[in-house]
């Protein structure tokens, strides 16, 4: 009821009109709206604009006359029913009933702008993902996508100021990612290159744990032997599109634009392999970044090719993952952060991402590497952590927890920060912190260093 009184008609999802002449045959018609997926097109004729349904086929068919030279203008309604876009969804409501009619026309400034169904307002009210995941499958453009990106946005927020638990906002929100990325992907790149590809999203994104949009993150693996002519131009255009949704450049070139991270199948082993055994330095980061990838459009089969690959030349081989496992512990915990905490000093800051929620996740996701484990989520990855033996439960309980917290506390704060005007940020001011947020990162904070111990002692990190 809350959305009905305080939305608009252009909050919900309006569908874009096909129409059609009113001297074209009902066969015709139908056949293009099984084309364009639809139940209803709107009927021009001279000067008015009508509708026809399944129902009025339903009537058509029943009648007398061949629906093969039936003109569709004899059997739709022109007694449209109209609404202007800045309405509230509750006039919308009501006009559907009084009128009992399921679709709604949404006229501005005399120009058609599309339909409003039942469906998609009861949707609107019931679920504000299901609108976006439509607006981003029906999308024909990167324009359409931005609209639906925007909506995430508005959804997480909407959610979490709810009390929706975050590890179900970050399932939703990647669901609703995948799709993007997906059809992103699908607007800019010819389906040869589909077909014989695989779209990586890395990191965060990855794991499915990103919230609110961050840089870019992803890759290409192609299959051995294809060669598609323009494929830096349709990488360009994939990146510039992401842009536009909101995804900024990755400042380390970790983007399908960058050929190291664009790469046939055979080519990519041979750069993990280097990554493994050879002397630069950001291999243990790149192939971190890479160990969470998620397939998002194409041939899942050229990641698990990529992935196996990592599995055999990682085997016996305890001086990397030691070396792997170390960057868990490069952010220092530092002696001060208790007193951060407790003193309230303005000029302290603490990185939620640095000192919270990345220790964990490296951390697991050493764990997890070492031991074949195959989730690519860190709290999935956590539970089968614990049935190996490798972690118990209090403390995998505990991890999940803090992890958690952790997220939670950055979304907040980072909202906090957009409302503000300010780009979203991991650094928090304890003095900003209220009672109820201080004393559990203190819990949390605790539960990380406990594990970094236990990180240290099972990968030997101290004799490194």
């Amino acid at each position: 009821m809350l959305s009905l009184v305080t939305a608009r008609i252009r909050d919900a999802y309006i569908r874009k009109p096909l129409v059609v002449e009113g001297t074209l045959d009902v066969v015709s018609v139908c056949r293009r709206m099984a084309e364009h997926k639809l139940t209803f097109v709107l009927v021009r004729d001279g000067e008015r604009l009508g509708m026809f349904t399944t129902t009025d086929l339903l009537h058509a068919l029943a009648g007398a006359r061949d629906v093969h030279e039936l003109p569709v203008r004899d059997c739709a309604r022109f007694d449209l029913i109209t609404v202007e876009p800045d309405a509230d969804l509750f006039e919308a409501l009501w006009l559907m009933v009084r009128h009992r009619v399921h679709r709604l026309v949404v006229v501005e400034g005399g120009a058609v702008l599309g339909v409003l169904g039942q469906l998609d307002l009861v949707s609107l009210v019931a679920n504000h993902s299901h609108i976006v995941a439509v607006q981003i499958d029906d999308a024909t453009s990167v324009a359409d996508l931005k609209v639906a990106a925007q909506r995430i946005d508005e959804m997480v927020a909407l959610l979490h100021e709810g009390g929706i638990k975050i590890e179900r906002i970050t399932r939703l929100v990647s669901e609703l990612n995948t799709r993007l990325f997906a059809k992103l992907w699908q607007l800019v790149a010819p389906p040869e290159l589909v077909a014989h590809s695989c779209l990586l999203v890395m990191g965060s994104e990855g794991r499915g744990e990103q919230i609110l949009k961050t840089d870019q993150d992803n890759a290409l693996l192609l299959r051995d032997g294809i060669d598609v002519d323009g494929i830096e131009a349709v990488a360009a255009r994939f990146s510039e599109g992401l842009a536009e949704l909101g995804y900024p450049p990755c400042p380390g070139g970790i983007m399908v634009t960058n050929p190291l991270w664009r790469q046939t199948v055979s080519g990519f082993r041979a750069t993990l392999r280097d990554w493994v055994f050879g002397a630069d330095p950001d291999g243990p980061m790149r192939l971190a970044i890479f160990f969470d990838a998620a397939c998002v459009a194409g041939d899942p089969k050229l990641l698990e090719a990529a992935r196996q690959h990592l599995q055999n030349i990682l085997v016996d081989n305890d001086a990397f993952l030691a070396r792997f496992a170390a960057a868990a512990d490069q952010f220092g915990e530092g002696s001060s952060w208790w007193s951060w905490l407790t003193t309230r000093r303005d000029e302290q800051v603490l990185d939620l991402k640095k000192l919270g929620t990345f220790p964990i996740v490296h951390g697991v996701r050493a764990f997890a590497l070492k031991h074949r484990v195959v989730a690519v989520g860190t709290a999935e990855r956590i539970r089968e952590l614990v049935s190996l033996g490798v972690i118990d439960e209090p403390l995998a309980r505990d991890l999940v927890d803090a992890l958690h917290f952790m997220m939670s506390l950055k979304l907040n704060h980072q909202l906090r920060e957009r409302r503000l005007g300010q780009a979203p940020s991991n650094l928090v001011r304890p003095s900003e912190l209220g009672t109820l947020e201080r004393e559990p990162l203190q819990d949390a904070l605790a539960i990380i260093k406990r594990f970094r111990a236990h990180l240290r002692q099972q990968f030997r990190l101290d004799a490194l």
